[in-house]
């Protein structure tokens, strides 16, 4: 009864929390329509994350009326396919769109030059930066060859055709990419970079006031001096969505969900082990959508997870268990980037620290040892219980709690015993049974149907850690 009441408790918990995220996304704040400025935040790496946030804000804002997007930027670059999707979402956007480099002492570098140059209106705070958008490798080294020249030429293009289309400084932009160029906020308005510097938000809404401007909706006139501004933040599921999206935390949620499921597996009925290791796994899953993750990787953690498993069914050898960690590690430095393969346009750096996959890999085989020191001090009461056991086949005696073939609890004659039944057999709390056979360590296969003795059988090593840890 206590199993599944706790079973209905993790149900209803994964239920719920299941619920708030979708109520979240759907409750979230929306801005009353009217001619106002929406102003939306982008400080850090440009991801998947912070792409489906730019979609979602312009979108909103253009169904609101909004008579300008604002974008205030800080970023040290990210992902050119995030990139991409950023800059077509900013060109396809009715709204007139500024691309604001803002607080003071923030930066538009790599990624983020391609996203200012794509907008309407491009503006600086002062004291900041833009540029340094050359394309590097995953690891950040230098490209040569081929490779070099067809990246190079990918990007350039890239960024001169943003610079056509909204009247910039080409061959200046360009030079952010083939010569890595940085500037600084009066160098980039005095290129043509940017169209201009201002102070603050206020500042910035007051000198674009009555500028013309081309949307996907057609030429708009802003009108924005003393316009109420509404900001649109990110939602509820966004923000936990930037939080799991770390390679860090997507690997311990992929580690610790698999090491929690085969828990499960090692010792049914429990439940909790289980429900937290498909929330983790879901989670894992989750976070890894928005990254550069390399399946092979996964499948190796996984893998290893059914090694160790396998080793906990038969420990001694060493194989599973040693097999396990190799397919462990080697998964967790596999996990992020292509290793097999060569994508046109390298990504920046993902990967998972190497200080953290030697800490769980460190503790993964504590965790192992100590399961072979603990499965040798059961095997050793084995032989004192099973002695005090042997005379009990044939005698009467009560369950404790509800259970089937995964084990439970019996009191035949003055002690409690660990006790399990026939596959599809199943007792209920209070209910008379019957030992047909003793296992090793003093287990006792009970019957509450029938009083024939069954065969003798060895116990697996990893019923004997069950029955151990019950004691």
């Amino acid at each position: 009864m206590a199993r599944r009441r706790l079973r209905g408790i993790g149900i209803t918990l994964l239920a719920i929390g299941i619920g708030w995220l979708g109520l979240a996304h759907w409750l979230a704040p929306a801005d009353a329509q009217g001619a106002h400025v929406a102003v939306l935040g982008i400080d850090g790496p440009i991801d998947a994350v912070s792409a489906r946030y730019l979609a979602r804000g312009l979108g909103a804002a253009s169904g609101d009326g909004a008579a300008l997007v604002v974008v205030e930027l800080d970023t040290p670059g990210g992902r050119l396919d995030s990139t991409r999707d950023m800059v077509e979402a900013i060109l396809e956007s009715r709204a007139p769109v500024a691309v604001y480099v803002s607080p003071a002492g923030a930066r538009a570098a790599s990624a983020g030059t391609f996203i200012a140059a794509a907008a309407n209106v491009a503006a600086m705070a002062p004291a900041t930066n833009i540029g340094a958008a050359s394309p590097v490798g995953s690891s950040g080294e230098n490209l040569e060859g081929t490779l070099a020249r067809k990246v190079n030429e990918d990007t350039r293009a890239f960024i001169r055709a943003l610079a056509e289309r909204r009247g910039r400084n080409a061959e200046a932009l360009e030079e952010t990419v083939t010569l890595a160029r940085a500037y600084s906020a009066s160098e980039a308005l005095a290129l043509g970079i940017v169209d201009l510097i201002a102070a603050d938000l206020d500042d910035l809404l007051a000198r674009v006031d009555g500028r013309t401007v081309e949307t996907a909706a057609g030429t708009v006139t802003l009108r924005t001096a003393g316009a109420p501004v509404r900001r649109i933040g990110m939602t509820l599921p966004e923000r936990f969505l930037a939080a799991i999206a770390n390679p860090n935390i997507a690997f311990l949620l992929l580690s610790l969900g698999g090491l929690a499921l085969m828990a499960e597996f090692f010792s049914p009925g429990a439940f909790g082990p289980g429900i937290a290791g498909v929330i983790m796994l879901v989670l894992a899953f989750v976070a890894l959508g928005q990254l550069p993750v390399n399946w092979v990787g996964v499948g190796l953690i996984l893998f290893a997870m059914a090694l160790f498993y396998f080793e906990l069914q038969a420990p001694g050898v060493g194989v599973f268990g040693a097999g396990g960690l190799a397919a462990f590690l080697l998964g967790a430095f596999l996990l992020f980037g292509g290793f097999f393969q060569s994508p046109d346009v390298p990504e920046p750096s993902v990967g998972v620290s190497r200080w953290l996959i030697g800490a769980t890999g460190a503790a993964l085989l504590a965790a192992l040892l100590g399961m072979y020191a603990l499965l040798r001090q059961g095997g050793a009461s084995d032989a004192h219980v099973s002695a005090s056991a042997g005379g009990l086949e044939g005698e009467r005696g009560v369950a404790l709690s509800a259970f089937g073939a995964s084990g439970g609890t019996v009191r035949v004659g003055e002690r409690e015993w660990p006790a399990t039944t026939e596959e599809g057999e199943r007792v209920e709390e209070g209910q008379a049974v019957r030992v047909v056979a003793v296992y090793g360590g003093g287990v006792l296969k009970v019957s509450g149907r029938r009083a024939g003795a069954g065969p003798r059988a060895r116990r697996s090593p990893a019923a004997v850690l069950r029955a151990l840890l019950r004691r």
